[in-house]
């Protein structure tokens, strides 16, 4: 395509801004004209992304919790869905958030703009019926894991392997004696980094539980020091957690810079999401925890394919890293989990070397090979 196009763009969360700001640098590189909007965030808006709605609108997770906000959501996509296909943009790319972009591609392409999404759903771990809604949305699916390609195949969906664009962001080796100094933490000792999540709904449920655990391990562990990346719309309220219940003497709260957190820290206490790859890319041992309303995990659970949740242990088919949901995500439980692997020096490094293999298995140049398929699509 000689001229750039015109592209909108949804990102409805912080990990899919920042997927979403790595594709964006590689449209602008082969196409420095482009032009885009759409939902999406700070990451995205770097390279001239134009957020007509802040992606925070549709950062919800789980049943219960999204039919809090659903009219709102709804009026959005409906709002969104009117304006494209009056503008008609040469190209709409849905960037993760199935539950509100495959129906919103499925809109547009039946009213003849071309459509991509970008990071498969995750059918291979639950919803598998969500293949045939995948097929009706989209023309084009960059997919960041490598066995997903064939499996779309399988059911008439095109596709194409560009890679976990964070590996390529994220160094092989970590320099962690410089993040500690960049984040002003002990150079030497034990530094624990704690992510309750990205979402408000997420550090609701999950703030307080890992402060807890942490508060029983600075009991253990005197000297050990403990590090919140917090997003800055949430930083307050984690601060405020903070104040009000148990905490960890040594605990220092950084606006964001959650990859100098990762490099810093020797082992971390992850809730599941995008963040848990995060950990594993940096070569941290981790324990993965998640808390949600009840509803929403009894509505779940009997969709799960895999006994997993975790993405470094669905990618490793292996529990390589301890799970503790619901009922087990307790402080002592998260405490005795993340001790566990401080008293191991010989099982960090191995999980660490196995780490090191899933990088270079998801390294790739993703941003060209994802403009190359998106420039396919817009010659089809």
């Amino acid at each position: 395509m000689d001229q750039a196009p015109r592209a909108a763009l949804v990102a409805g969360e912080a990990s899919g801004d920042l997927l979403a700001g790595l594709l964006l640098q590689g449209m602008r590189q082969r196409w420095p004209q482009l032009a885009s909007g759409g939902i999406g965030g700070p990451q995205m808006a770097r390279h001239g992304f134009e957020p007509w709605w802040p992606y925070e609108k549709l950062a919800v997770r789980g049943y219960a919790e999204v039919l809090r906000h659903y009219r709102e959501i709804l009026g959005i996509r409906n709002a969104l869905r009117d304006r494209l296909l009056k503008d008609r943009p040469d190209v709409f790319i849905g960037v993760d958030a199935p539950d509100f972009n495959l129906g919103l591609e499925s809109d547009l392409r039946a009213g003849g703009i071309r459509t991509v999404h970008f990071v498969c759903p995750s059918i291979w771990a639950w919803r598998m019926k969500r293949v045939e809604k995948l097929k009706k949305a989209c023309d084009h699916v960059l997919c960041i894991f490598p066995f997903e390609p064939e499996l779309l195949a399988r059911h008439g969906v095109a596709s194409t392997y560009v890679g976990h664009p964070l590996a390529s962001v994220i160094p092989m080796e970590p320099d962690q004696a410089a993040a500690r100094t960049a984040l002003g933490v002990p150079a030497r000792g034990e530094v624990i980094a704690l992510l309750p999540g990205s979402r408000a709904s997420e550090v609701e449920a999950m703030t307080r539980r890992f402060l807890s655990a942490a508060a029983l391990l600075q009991k253990q562990r005197p000297n050990a020091w403990f590090v919140i990346p917090a997003m800055p719309a949430l930083q307050a309220r984690i601060s405020q957690i903070a104040r009000s219940g148990p905490a960890p003497r040594h605990l220092t709260i950084v606006t964001g810079q959650s990859h100098a957190v990762l490099a810093a820290c020797d082992v971390a206490l992850v809730a599941s999401g995008t963040a848990t790859l995060e950990t594993a890319l940096f070569k941290r041992p981790m324990v993965i925890s998640y808390h949600t309303h009840w509803l929403t995990y009894a509505l779940m659970k009997p969709r799960q394919l895999q006994p997993w949740i975790g993405l470094p242990n669905i990618l490793c088919r292996d529990f390589v890293v301890p799970e503790l949901l619901q009922s087990n995500a307790k402080p002592d439980k998260l405490c005795g989990a993340l001790a566990a692997w401080l008293d191991s020096p010989d099982r960090m490094q191995a999980v660490q070397a196995k780490f090191r293999d899933l990088h270079q298995l998801l390294q790739r140049d993703t941003a060209q090979l994802a403009t190359d398929a998106i420039e396919k699509v817009l010659a089809s």
